[in-house]
């Protein structure tokens, strides 16, 4: 049985309850209302009424009184999101591995999360010159990674606003002029606290306005600086952010 735990401050009550019944259901095939209160936590009437209300939404269904509830496929729905994320990588992946199989360098392909960027896939293990041998799944800040800065200067001006409301950040003037000299560019550059070996440069996966993700390529700054790794990588990873869109859309 899962004990209770502190709710952290700011949680709407009415949303965490609901989620603890549909975690608890997803957690096996039915359950009665005796058994979702004691694994919850929640007093019987509270998981009366959240009951009814998730078969009036259609997520879940009673199959009797003895056997209690069960989830519907209406549940899967909420996953559509994470199965993009799967197709977004199988569509990315061998553009990735021809792309560092050219140029050696490795790739990391990059989606917005929980106000981070999560590596959804990399080449850095297939990479000659790599320096790590994974990343996937590592979170990389929004507003100082190359990936995070080219997704908000790429984003809608509604996804920028609501990225840094979460973020904490106050759009300004010095900020808007960053996204359009990045927007101008076509790519954009972490921004290093302080001297470092890597850096990284990335671009937008876009299809019709919508940032699908970005991809960045790390590099040692001993080989080139920013602009030559703008002049020479810009081109290539556009060409490649666009295929990437293209089969992504499929």
């Amino acid at each position: 049985m899962t004990e209770p735990s502190a709710v952290p401050s700011g949680i709407v009550e009415p949303v965490r309850r609901s989620f603890a019944i549909l975690e608890a259901l997803s957690r096996r095939p039915h359950g009665t209302i005796s058994a979702l209160a004691e694994e919850t936590h929640l007093p019987r009437p509270t998981v009366v009424r959240l009951l009814k209300t998730l078969v009036e939404l259609g997520y879940a269904t009673q199959v009797s009184r003895q056997i209690g509830y069960r989830l519907t496929d209406r549940v899967l729905g909420l996953a559509q999101g994470i199965r993009f994320i799967d197709h977004f990588v199988d569509a990315a992946a061998p553009h990735m591995h021809r792309f560092t199989q050219k140029y050696g360098w490795p790739l990391y392909l990059g989606t917005i999360s929980h106000c981070a960027i999560t590596i959804r896939y990399s080449t850095a293990p297939e990479s000659p010159m790599s320096f790590e041998r994974a990343a996937l799944q590592r979170r990389s800040p929004v507003m100082s990674s190359a990936l995070g800065r080219a997704w908000l200067a790429f984003c809608s001006t509604e996804e920028r606003r609501a990225a840094l409301r979460d973020l904490g950040v106050r759009p300004d003037a010095k900020l808007a002029a960053a996204f359009a000299r990045i927007r101008r560019d076509g790519h954009a550059f972490t921004i290093l606290p302080r001297a470092r070996r890597l850096q990284g440069i990335a671009v937008a996966v876009r299809k019709r306005g919508r940032v699908l993700g970005c991809v960045s390529m790390r590099f040692t700054r001993s080989a080139m600086d920013e602009a030559e790794a703008g002049a020479r990588f810009s081109a290539p990873l556009n060409v490649l952010a666009a295929a990437i869109a293209a089969d992504a859309s499929r």
